[in-house]
């Protein structure tokens, strides 16, 4: 539990030590696909110049196991470099998904917390955005034999219609 606050503390630092930097997003809201683990149907949509929420529900299945899941995100975007349309961003995010084994006849409920770092591409003349991102999560709960704890190998390739915003700054 020592761990988990003290990612939480680390996050919440990094968010107020880069919120100063003002930059321009390229659209205003998204709609798309997040690839992955897991599979997830995305909407994002920015609140201030850098400042954005992403909510997606997720479907991840395995042999004998899956689960469906909703999650919602706070992220801070940043230019990366001088390429027009890259940004990097960074945030956290909690989520709570609906595990179940077919097999064994058991299902649980998990809440997770995550953190988000990743990069961003919009295309300049197509609505069009790309993404890449690492979610390191920690499960909450006491399902199937009390599984939970730290995952470090969630993340996603995205992609994304824009539906407002012209894809230009």
């Amino acid at each position: 539990m020592k761990n988990l606050f003290r990612t939480i503390a680390l996050t919440l630092c990094l968010c107020f030590i880069f919120q100063s930097e003002a930059v321009a997003q390229d659209y205003k809201s998204a709609v798309g696909l997040r690839l992955g683990y897991p599979w997830a149907a995305s909407y994002k949509t920015f609140i201030s110049e850098s400042n954005a929420i992403e909510v997606y529900a997720s479907y991840r299945g395995f042999t004998g196991w899956s689960w469906i899941g909703l999650n919602g995100a706070y992220q801070i975007h940043n230019d990366l470099g001088s390429t027009e349309g890259l940004q990097w961003y960074y945030g956290g995010g909690a989520g709570i998904q609906f595990w179940s084994a077919g097999d064994v006849d058991l299902s649980g409920t998990f809440f997770n917390i995550s953190g988000y770092l990743g990069l961003q591409y919009t295309f300049a003349d197509t609505p069009i955005s790309l993404t890449a991102d690492w979610v390191p999560t920690f499960f909450i709960g006491d399902g199937f034999g009390g599984f939970g704890g730290f995952g470090g190998g969630y993340g996603n390739l995205g992609v994304r219609y824009v539906l407002s915003g012209n894809g230009k700054k």
